[in-house]
């Protein structure tokens, strides 16, 4: 089980004829890549590309809406002392700078609280809500977290704080009694879209707010905070369908020209230009820098960042973040590489891999285990014990939803919660040992019977010499792409390979050169520099077509997903 997994591959299926003759007025090659993209028709298909959600939703549609604007106005009116209460990850970063931004702007007195990963844990805690009341507060908003909080929410109703929630975690059988519960995945909420990120409902709620008060017709447009919309939604992995995709595109727009100060010394040390900014780069530049800070330290340190004004300041704290995102890789990469050789020393086959170390650090044990997850395709945990508790964090395959089986072992557990492909949770060490057995019965359950392979799924199989630059431009229209609106892939097969070789720190990608007969394109296969010495003469690939720019001079080239040798 250990040998490196043999990923399956999957080509979807032909345009129909019916569908193709309704999108003839897109190049051929296109009219596959917007058809698996549920586009059957030409306007559908121009709404997608422009990014317009199918339908425009009434933000008043969302349960919790009405009672929280009415709450946050009476608030606003009578100057009350009201905190906003996030989380430390991009998502509750963005969403925390959002709410306070845009409330400090309509007068009223906000402040943030993000509580520390390492002394507090996720959420809502009971002394946070005794320590905010003592301090004079009348109204906690959350963002990003409080779903799953119905103790803490019945404390602060106890002491009388109001509470407004809104969180787009998965809710649990009972929802926590609050003067509004803000999440379209509970029950009985009628919006449409049930995947906006966490930063996605703080932005609908400031809408809301400001759509009652008596502000000016400036004031009351609220793109200028899309550019952390687009932050948080994209860092939080949610799909990028509908809504969200729609919300990314405009907020991308504004990351492009950033007139946020900590935004652009952020892009400067990721090494970025600002123009060029996608959504890959907020997944992979952008957002691991934010999340550095609450993984290592505090968050409070990317929400500084996100609102000072102050070009010093900016470029202090961003340096400092970009310094934390090297550390938090170190510690990663040797979290991964000690919990992989416990895995392996346990010497047996599992369904479910986990380790659990007090050296662990806990700020990044999350992404640990999603390196477990992504090489050997098992659901993992890996979590971080001290002397009374344990604290862990999931990582899952679409297979198993990792939030269900915790709601299993729910009587074993302090804390849970999460979405279907990540959680987290807090235990007692002395349940730990049952709470393992139960785990990984639960896992052998679901995951027995199935061949447990990734599988990677193509677009469409074409030659070398089929991939023209015109294609370019029509691939960047599927922007913003990611979960649930993956990127336009092709699968060429019998390339021969003219040139390889392995390139990075520490030889981690490979580059190499193909040629169909035809026609040759260069590749780049990230985290694949193993395959340097061994490399077929013919393979076959799997790749996205792109533009690539290097020292100011642009190219075609291929970005591989996988490699397999030609039969």
């Amino acid at each position: 089980m250990m040998l490196p997994l043999v990923k399956r591959w999957q080509i979807s299926p032909k345009i129909p004829p019916e569908v193709d003759q309704n999108l003839s007025e897109f190049h051929p090659l296109f009219r596959t890549i917007l058809f698996n993209r549920g586009q059957t028709d030409s306007e559908s298909a121009k709404r997608y590309l422009a990014a317009l959600p199918a339908q425009n939703a009434d933000i008043w549609l969302m349960a919790g809406i009405p009672e929280a604007v009415s709450r946050i106005r009476s608030a606003i009116k009578n100057q009350e002392n009201v905190v906003v209460y996030g989380d430390y990850d991009v998502d509750g970063v963005t969403a925390t700078t959002l709410l306070v931004q845009v409330l400090n702007e309509l007068g009223l007195p906000v402040r943030a609280y993000i509580p520390n990963r390492f002394d507090e844990g996720y959420g809502l805690n009971n002394q946070a809500i005794s320590s905010l009341k003592e301090s004079g507060s009348d109204l906690i908003i959350t963002v990003d977290c409080g779903i799953r909080s119905i103790e803490e929410a019945l404390l602060a109703k106890k002491i009388g704080l109001d509470l407004i929630i809104t969180d787009h975690h998965q809710p649990g059988s009972i929802l926590p009694d609050a003067i509004a519960v803000i999440n379209p995945k509970q029950p009985e909420c009628r919006y449409p879209e049930k995947d906006l990120s966490g930063v996605g409902l703080a932005y609908k709620l400031a809408l809301a707010v400001n759509s009652q008060e008596r502000i000016t017709s400036n004031e009351k447009n609220l793109d200028r905070v899309l550019d952390l919309v687009a932050l948080g939604t994209v860092a939080d992995m949610v799909p990028l369908k509908g809504e969200n995709r729609s919300l990314v595109r405009a907020g991308l727009s504004q990351i492009q020209r950033p007139v946020r100060q900590g935004l652009l010394a952020l892009i400067g040390v990721s090494g970025l230009q600002p123009q060029n900014i996608s959504a890959t780069d907020i997944g992979f530049m952008l957002g691991p820098r934010l999340n550095a800070s609450g993984r290592l330290e505090t968050a409070l340190d990317s929400m500084n960042l996100l609102s000072t004004t102050d070009i010093h300041e900016a470029g202090r704290l961003a340096q400092k973040l970009d310094n934390q995102n090297r550390e938090r890789q170190a510690l990663t990469r040797d979290i991964f590489e000690h919990a992989l050789d416990e895995v392996i020393n346990r010497g047996q086959d599992s369904f479910i891999f986990y380790s659990v170390d007090e050296n662990y650090n806990p700020g990044v044990v999350g992404l640990a285990a999603s390196r477990l997850t992504e090489k050997y395709y098992r659901p993992s945990i890996v979590a971080h014990k001290d002397s009374g508790s344990t604290r862990g964090s999931c990582r899952s395959i679409p297979e198993f939803n990792i939030t269900k089986a915790l709601d299993e072992c729910s009587d074993l557990l302090d804390h849970h919660g999460g979405h279907a492909a990540a959680a987290g949770f807090t235990i007692r060490n002395e349940n730990w040992n049952e709470f393992i057995d139960r785990i990984e019965t639960i896992a052998k359950r679901e995951l027995s019977d199935l061949d447990l392979r990734p599988t990677l799924t193509a677009d469409v199989e074409v030659k070398l010499v089929d991939l023209k630059p015109d294609l370019i431009p029509m691939m960047e229209l599927l922007q913003p792409t990611g979960i649930g609106n993956p990127q336009a892939v092709f699968v060429s097969r019998n390339l021969q390979v003219r040139s390889s070789r392995a390139i990075g720190r520490e030889n981690a990608h490979l580059k190499l050169t193909v040629n169909d007969g035809i026609i040759s394109y260069d590749a780049i296969a990230f985290r694949q520099g193993h395959l340097a010495e061994s490399l077929p003469d013919r393979i076959d690939l799997m790749f996205s077509f792109e533009k690539n720019e290097f020292n100011g001079r642009q190219s075609l080239q291929l970005n591989v997903r996988d490699i397999k040798p030609s039969i």
